[in-house]
């Protein structure tokens, strides 16, 4: 693997490895409390992606209960290999691209209620507004990225995933992620200058 700086690191401490092994020990032997504990960590983040991918709140609805019928379904099978955050954002985007197909996603859509923003009382109504309108925007443009150009710009720059755990999750190196990344950043600006 390719060299990196510790802020690109994955922050997977020996704790939380442990932590994670133990909630899997626990859902091996039928402590329902344990899946509970992984849904409550982990399902924000799954429907986060999963609409981002989508560009549809209530596909992505659809999409966080099914990759976590497939996490309840694999996670004795769990190994400790990858982080379990890790393992499960591979499950969820490997589930998001077979459900979406491999065409272009398509945008989100305009109302208030799909971007899920609540106004920011601090803000002016004109401030408010441009700045729900560049959202929009910027959704709008993400929809019209190939779809490994948006999973790479999604997971890193809405998610904050490091590039180490875009490739753990993505199954490419540390390389084709950068250079995903930058092409990604790069159409991006391209759609952006030309709305």
């Amino acid at each position: 693997m390719q060299s990196s700086t510790l802020s690109e690191r994955p922050i997977v401490t020996a704790a939380s490895q442990a932590r994670d092994l133990q909630i899997v020990e626990r859902h091996r032997y039928g402590d329902d409390s344990a899946f509970e504990e992984v849904y409550a960590h982990h399902a924000e983040m799954v429907f986060n992606l999963s609409w981002r991918l989508s560009g549809n709140r209530d596909q992505a609805s659809d999409l966080t209960q099914e990759v976590f019928l497939r996490v309840f379904r694999h996670l004795a099978k769990f190994r400790g290999g990858a982080s379990l955050k890790t393992w499960i954002y591979r499950i969820a985007l490997n589930h998001c691209r077979s459900e979406l197909g491999r065409t272009r996603l398509p945008a989100v859509s305009d109302d208030e209620e799909t971007l899920g923003r609540l106004p920011d009382p601090r803000r002016s109504p004109e401030e408010r507004a441009a700045a729900e309108d560049a959202g929009r925007q910027v959704a709008k443009a993400l929809g019209g990225l190939p779809r490994r150009f948006r999973e790479a710009v999604v997971l890193r720059d809405l998610e904050g995933l490091t590039y180490l755990e875009i490739a753990e999750v993505t199954g490419v190196r540390v390389g084709t992620v950068r250079s995903r990344l930058a092409r990604g950043r790069e159409r991006l600006r391209r759609i952006l200058e030309n709305t």
